[in-house]
Parts: C-alpha cells; structure tokens; sequence
C-alpha cells in the first residue's frame, strides 16, 4: 500500500489562492455578452480587493500610532499610498473602453452604483471623513450597515493621531461636536498650532513629523483617484444621472473638496520663514 494512500493533496498554487474561485465571480449581466463588460468587472473587483488591503493596513496603522510605534505606523501608512497610487492607474484602464461601448452594458447596472462601495465608505470612516447620513444610505443593506455602524463609531486615524500629540506632550484637545462654534474654532486653531509646531521642528519631532507626512500623503492619493475618477466618469457618460440615481458628476464634483486630515493642509498656511532658521539648512556658513 501506497504510503500517500489517503493523503489529501499538497498544497498548490491554484488552490491557496482558490483561483478557480476567483474566476468564477466575473459574471457579466449583458446579453449577448459586451466584450468590455468583463473589463468593468474586473476593474472594479480589483478595486474591492484593494480597498479591504487598505482597510487592513488602516487598522494595523492605529494600532501602531496607540502603541507609539510611530516609524511602524508612518511605513503601513506609506503602503497604503502606494496602493492608491496603483489604484489611480487602474482608472486608465477604464479609459480604455470608448463612450459607445460602455454605454452597451450601462443599462444593465441598474440600479447599481459605486456610491453603494460598502468598503470605500469604511475607508472614508477610518480616515476621518463621517458625514452624517452616509450610514442611512445603507439602511437595506443588514451586512453593510453593520460594517459601516463599527466603523462610525471607532476612532479614525484623524482622532488617534492627535491623541498621540497629546500624549507626546502637545496641546491638542480631541474634537467635541457639542461645542458651540465659536469655542469649536478655538479647538481647531489649538490643533492647528501642534501641526504647525511639527511642521517647524521637524528635526525633533522627525517621529511626529513622518507620521503627519505619512497621512497627508493618504488623504492626498486618495484625492487624485476622486479627481481621476470624476475626469473618467465624465469622459465617459457627460453629464447624465448615476445608475443609482445620484446626480452623477453634479455629485462626485462635491466629493474633491472632502479631507480627512484638514488641519495638516491648513497649517502650511501659516508657516513662515521665522518658524524656522531660513535659507537653506546645508549651505555653509559664511
């Protein structure tokens, strides 16, 4: 008798990454089939993919940032920019379809969106951005709604970075939405200075300083895809409604001015040539 008698498989390549899976889940709708309907599936897949990555490495990062493992935090953050800088790229395959094509199989989304993307929301959510009724846009969905309720009410990178200034000693109080707007705005300017004062002292607060670099460069990448995306949308429908509903372009244009982090974009505002030595910190002394 065989010693492999009764022994399952060994492990393969195909069967680790459940390839046959994986390509069973591209199920077009159009009928005859549209060549580029794959195409659009595809791409939008890959971003789901993507975007569970992102939310994977999101989480790791606070976890980090709560531990002051701030070097550890700002390189995850930093791969998650990578990842979105491919994610914009992806966009461009899009592109490759012409208005006419996509128009062929359009009809047959209906009356699905990529508003609906449960995970893009949850990412917004972890990086600060909650606008209010955003969770009853999921209100008949049971699974996303869960999903997205955790996610409101966890802390977001924007909270837990600050509190990690807190704790390092700066005077940067955590939001407070029951405060009246005036006292707000003070908040604000507090939280403001403490980015300022990283900005300025760079060299010795270089932890902090990487760490705030690391999010901007998050909230920036994730604002080129937006804009990317808004250009290929319009390039290929014009003007005409979501397939879900929405206004479409009308809609997505009020999307470019959201950040997730708007106290470190503000504070370059304010940074001066005093806030520093000037000149050029490598030229020698004459």
């Amino acid at each position: 008798m065989s010693d492999d008698y009764g022994k399952a498989a060994p492990l393969s390549y195909n069967k680790y990454l459940r390839v046959p899976d994986l390509l069973g889940l591209q199920e077009c709708l159009s009928g005859p089939e549209h060549h580029d309907e794959l195409l659009f599936i595809t791409v939008h897949q890959a971003y789901e993919l993507w975007f569970k990555q992102i939310l994977h490495e999101l989480d790791a990062a606070m976890v980090m940032m709560n531990e002051d493992r701030l070097p550890s935090a700002a390189r995850t953050l930093r791969r998650v920019v990578e990842i979105e800088k491919l994610l914009v790229t992806q966009i461009h395959i899009l592109e490759t379809m012409t208005p006419i094509n996509f128009l062929g199989f359009r009809e047959q989304l209906n009356p699905a969106s990529g508003f609906q993307s449960m995970q893009f929301r949850e990412i917004e959510f972890a990086s600060g951005h909650k606008p209010e009724g955003m969770l009853n846009e999921f209100r008949n969905d049971p699974f996303a709604y869960e999903r997205l309720r955790k996610r409101y009410a966890a802390p977001s990178l924007n909270e837990v970075f600050f509190a990690v200034l807190r704790r390092r000693g700066f005077d940067a109080p955590d939001d407070d939405e029951s405060l009246r707007d005036g006292e707000r705005k003070r908040l604000y300017q507090k939280r403001g200075q403490a980015v300022l004062e990283v900005l300025t002292h760079f060299e010795e607060r270089y932890e902090e300083f990487q760490l705030a670099e690391a999010l901007l460069e998050h909230d920036e990448y994730f604002s080129l895809w937006r804009a990317h995306h808004i250009k290929m949308v319009e390039r290929m429908v014009g003007a005409k409604r979501g397939t879900g509903g929405s206004e479409g372009i009308g809609y997505l244009q009020t999307t470019l001015s959201k950040k997730f982090f708007p106290e470190l974009w503000e504070a370059r505002t304010y940074l001066e040539v005093k806030h520093g030595a000037g000149g050029c910190p490598f030229s020698s002394a004459t």
